[in-house]
């Protein structure tokens, strides 16, 4: 009955959103085919204003009115007609943004044109823009932007000799060793045998630990005064920041200023660096853009660092590696702790995974740099367990890099959401959740499919380890960008779709809870698929289809067809949870009655 009901819910949904005839409903069919002629009309529209929008849509109508795919039905026509259109559109605005040397937006129209099968040989292939729009803002003095998509370029396609030698001697010209000794090694690989000496010698040199203390700043955010029990007691934010960039360009966490741009925030703020100890002058600063969901801030200061630390390596640690922490605990300005790296892969942030070290940090760490034995940045402190020494956390310095483009643009960075809810399973990424009013559901992807390709590229990882790779694919486009996606169901059936990405919004699985039904949205936050154990639309009893496993319902010890009653279901936004209170005969345990309260994030690691 469930099925049933969720299909014409579907269906009426679609119907109202495209306002379009029903083909299998002839009294459908006569009254609606003027707002039918409306919807072709507002993508024909589209196809000169926004091409890729137009594509989407154009998608969407194929893949919900698929039975009008006949060569003699003239809205079929019609459609096929304004795909041409939109298509050779965005080819020309991808060559436009060529000529202009936007080299950024032909990149992206590039992407977009790639996932509906069209090449852009003509106006050069994705590395080449990159490195060309590294170049151009190397010329500008950008050199941050110009080093990252130079790695960019590279790690898609080695870049040449001449390319390597260019970024090479500009690097040893700023004083930027480690990004010196990439570029040596691109220049090698490349065929480079005559580096001239100067610059070999200081690329192959090492930084000692007190030079990266003098790229590395501590945090002050004043809140003004707090009162407690009547007194009034200073309120600070202290923590670590470190130098990516000459022109005073710093990395921070995102909790650390969060007070400076989260609008919910009314009270006082103000943001400053010190970058000596506690007599050292307050330097003003301010936030130039943020990342909240991998908890990164980037902050501009007028200070002319005397070390920056490359974002280039790309390190990826090994469990056991020698790791340095630096930064300012309590306000200890510079000061530097050592650990090992003691597991890779916890997921406890929106995208990816992060690194456990036990290298010695405290409040006013967070922010600063992990460095290893070679110097090279490998993450950034971001979080430890309070009463549990030990077990700190650090954000993995290849997604900063990845991260970064998006917060030098200004404000919040804009991440790409298709709305769907992972599970890692032996068959691969499973779909076990497609929120409401996201492009997944629009273009009907199936629950219960399994991902194979994203972008005609299959993506293999280790155990635990396929959905941040996959997170790591999406998140290189942007929102608004065309994306290919390519499913298998469980009977073997393989779907092809393009889709247009969203905006992800800070809590996406709350936006969801919030219009969907409680025990769809069981199967994200709690780890558990329902299905309806008695007929009727608001039956509250259900049967367990499917537990996830690692899932809040597997800890507690939920199985598959324990009989559920949903008694309560609560949002607490504002903290960052929701709790689900359910009745439960589980039957590991003979069916007896339980009543438990099950918490759970709202920001789950596992979305797409």
């Amino acid at each position: 009955m469930k099925v049933k009901i969720r299909a014409f819910l579907t269906v009426f949904v679609i119907l109202f959103s495209f306002s379009c005839r029903s083909v299998d409903n002839s009294i459908g069919d006569s009254l609606s085919r003027p707002s039918s002629a409306v919807r072709l009309e507002k993508i024909n529209k589209l196809t000169d204003e926004n091409p890729v929008a137009a594509l989407n849509q154009i998608f969407i109508f194929k893949e919900v009115f698929s039975a009008i795919e006949n060569e003699n039905n003239e809205e079929w026509k019609q459609l096929i007609k304004y795909e041409e259109k939109a298509t050779e559109n965005l080819r020309l605005m991808q060559e436009k943004a060529v000529t202009e040397e936007k080299w950024d937006d032909a990149v992206t129209f590039g992407r977009s044109l790639a996932s509906i099968g069209v090449t852009v040989e003509n106006t050069g292939m994705e590395p080449d823009l990159i490195l060309a729009g590294a170049k151009k803002k190397l010329s500008e003095d950008d050199i941050l932007g110009a080093f990252l998509d130079a790695v960019k370029s590279h790690e898609i396609k080695p870049i040449d000799l001449e390319s390597a030698l260019l970024f090479l001697d500009k690097a040893v010209n700023v004083k930027q060793r480690r990004a010196a000794a990439f570029f040596l090694s691109a220049a090698e690989s490349a065929g480079g045998v005559n580096v001239s000496e100067p610059l070999l010698e200081y690329a192959k040199g090492r930084d000692s630990v007190s030079d990266m203390i003098r790229g590395v700043a501590t945090v002050w955010v004043d809140k003004g005064i707090r009162i407690e029990r009547g007194r009034g007691i200073p309120d600070r934010v202290l923590g670590s920041a470190f130098f990516v960039d000459a022109r005073g360009l710093l990395i921070t966490n995102y909790h650390v200023i969060s007070s400076e741009v989260d609008p919910k925030y009314k009270g006082y703020s103000r943001l400053y660096i010190r970058m000596g100890d506690s007599s050292s002058p307050r330097i003003p600063a301010r936030v130039i853009g943020w990342d909240k969901a991998l908890d990164l801030a980037l902050l501009k200061t007028e200070y002319e660092t005397e070390y920056v630390f490359s974002l280039l390596d790309r390190v990826i640690p090994k469990v056991g590696d020698t790791v340095l922490a630096i930064g300012s605990p309590i306000g200890l300005e510079k000061t530097v702790s050592s650990g090992i790296v003691s597991a890779l892969g916890r997921r406890f942030l929106q995208i990816g995974d992060v690194i456990q070290f036990d290298a010695a940090v405290n409040h006013g760490n967070s922010g600063g740099p992990i460095v290893d034995s070679e110097g090279r940045l490998v993450g950034i402190v971001f979080a430890g367990i309070e009463y549990h020494q030990g077990l700190n956390f650090a954000i993995p310095a290849e997604r900063l890099a990845a991260a970064l483009p998006a917060m030098i643009k200004g404000g919040k960075a804009q991440r790409p959401w298709l709305g769907l809810a992972l599970s890692e399973t032996f068959s691969g990424a499973e779909i076990i959740y497609v929120a409401p009013n996201t492009p997944a559901m629009l273009h009907l992807i199936s629950e219960g499919s399994v991902i194979k390709t994203i972008n005609g590229k299959e993506i293999s990882a280790p155990q635990g380890a396929l959905i941040p790779a996959m997170q790591d694919i999406i998140f290189q486009c942007g929102p608004g960008e065309l994306v290919a996606l390519e499913t298998v169901t469980a009977s073997g059936e393989i779907n092809k779709k393009v889709i247009m990405t969203a905006a992800r919004t800070d809590l996406p699985l709350s936006d969801a809870a919030k219009v969907d039904k409680r025990e769809r949205i069981a199967a994200p936050l709690f780890g558990m698929v329902l299905a309806p154990l008695h007929s009727g639309i608001f039956s509250s009893n259900f049967m367990v289809k499917k537990v996830i496993r690692g899932s809040i319902a597997d800890e507690v010890g939920i199985s598959e067809d324990d009989p559920i009653s949903i008694m309560r279901f609560r949002i607490m936004e504002d903290d960052g949870f929701a709790l689900m209170e359910i009745s439960v005969r589980k039957k590991r345990m003979g069916y007896l009655d339980a009543t438990m309260q099950l918490p759970a994030w709202l920001d789950s690691p596992d979305t797409l």
